[in-house]
């Protein structure tokens, strides 16, 4: 109780030493900007009026839709198997896997990993960039499905459209790699 005693009285003597009632030199500054004569402001300066304009969509593209032209949109062949609208669906109602941003024969497949009694592959992209994939998976341009993975190759089915434009299933695969990158 003595030491908090010596303490406080100790810190109010030093705060009560930084004490000053003299302003002399405050108020010498600030009578000496009151006295500097003002400057000219300079205007601002001219705000332009944007031009307005009004989009009309009547023969111009949607700004709002893709840049490119997509293969996906509907032909003019009359769907009429349940293999086709299968296949339509598989095409447009599932979200892209990273892979499926590279054409085919730009992957390689590097090699197999078993985890948790599932063999996956090991697939690098033209970056050089390494991925996992497991049966299910999608690679390549094409809605490539993967359907077996051995240790030799990665098994494929691919969804391509014919010349008549209707959907159709071919085969597909990459083969182990054996140069090294």
């Amino acid at each position: 109780m003595n030491t908090k005693l010596v303490f406080i009285l100790g810190s109010s003597m030093l705060l009560g030493g930084c004490l000053s009632d003299d302003m002399t030199s405050l108020r010498a500054y600030a009578d000496e900007i009151k006295e500097r004569k003002g400057g000219i402001i300079e205007p601002l300066p001219e705000i332009k009026p944007v031009e307005r304009y009004l989009y009309q969509s009547v023969d111009r593209r949607d700004p709002f839709s893709a840049n490119y032209r997509d293969d996906d949109q509907p032909s003019s062949v009359v769907i009429d198997s349940e293999q086709q609208r299968a296949l339509l669906r598989e095409v447009r109602e599932r979200n892209k896997e990273e892979l499926e941003h590279f054409e085919l024969d730009g992957l390689r497949m590097v090699g197999t990993l078993e985890l948790a009694s599932a063999l996956w592959g090991i697939v690098q992209d033209p970056d050089g960039t390494i991925y996992r994939v497991k049966q299910g998976n999608y690679l390549g341009r094409n809605y490539g499905k993967i359907l077996a993975i051995s240790e030799e190759k990665i098994e494929l089915r691919e969804i391509v459209k014919d010349m008549q434009g209707a959907w159709e299933e071919r085969q597909a695969f990459i083969a182990l790699s054996d140069d090294e990158a």
